[in-house]
């Protein structure tokens, strides 16, 4: 009978060391949950990070690497058409110069707060004479040549024009609609300085995707 009392009154049996781990890691993870409940600052990073940094990155692209413009005019008919949406490269430039019959964006001479769009003519040291719409250009060896015009195709040019000797470091530009274009023929300052190129234009992305040769 003593042994049995005995038995009676030992006292309960303990929890196991796993029973409470257990009981401890989901009473973290409640309090961590409740906590992510309760800061919406960090929803509202999370939401926003990404946003800012590819706006940063999109900057950045449009700063040093590339250029956009809308062409409001037809003076670069049939090479651009009105409305088209262009982008020039900004490191076109950095080790080469610019060429001949390269299409560029940069600052107008007579007023650098806006960009224009044409085609490289002239290099430095050369001169520059149009002939009857005909585009005729001395080279810096003394020799003559007539350039090519292939990409002339919304017009017939007419005219004469210059001669115009072009500056070192400086460019004459032209439209490729030669009779309305507002070009190097008819500005104050007629020539553009290399550190005025903005970039080389090298496609248009609206309404369709193509090259700009």
């Amino acid at each position: 009978m003593e042994a049995a009392a005995a038995q009676e009154e030992a006292p309960p049996l303990r929890r196991t060391r796993p029973e409470k781990k257990r009981k401890s890691r989901r009473k973290a993870k409640a309090d961590a949950d409740k906590a992510e409940e309760k800061n919406p600052v960090k929803d509202i990073v999370d939401f926003m990070l990404p946003i800012v940094i590819a706006v940063i990155l999109a900057l950045l692209l449009k700063t040093l690497v590339f250029a956009n413009a809308v062409v409001p005019s037809g003076s670069m008919l049939s090479t651009i058409e009105i409305g088209d949406r262009i982008v020039a490269s900004r490191l076109a430039y950095i080790t080469n110069d610019p060429q001949r019959y390269d299409v560029v964006i940069f600052k107008y001479p007579d007023d650098e707060r806006q960009n224009y769009v044409k085609r490289i003519i002239g290099l430095p040291g050369e001169t520059v004479e149009i002939k009857d719409g005909t585009v005729y250009v001395t080279q810096t060896n003394g020799k003559t040549i007539q350039l090519r015009d292939n990409f002339v195709t919304y017009c017939t040019p007419v005219g004469d024009y210059g001669p115009y000797k072009v500056p070192e470091d400086s460019y004459f530009m032209m439209g490729d609609n030669r009779n309305d274009s507002e070009d190097s023929r008819f500005w104050d300052h007629k020539f553009v300085k290399k550190k005025k190129i903005v970039g080389k234009v090298v496609f248009c992305y609206y309404p369709s995707i193509h090259k700009i040769k």
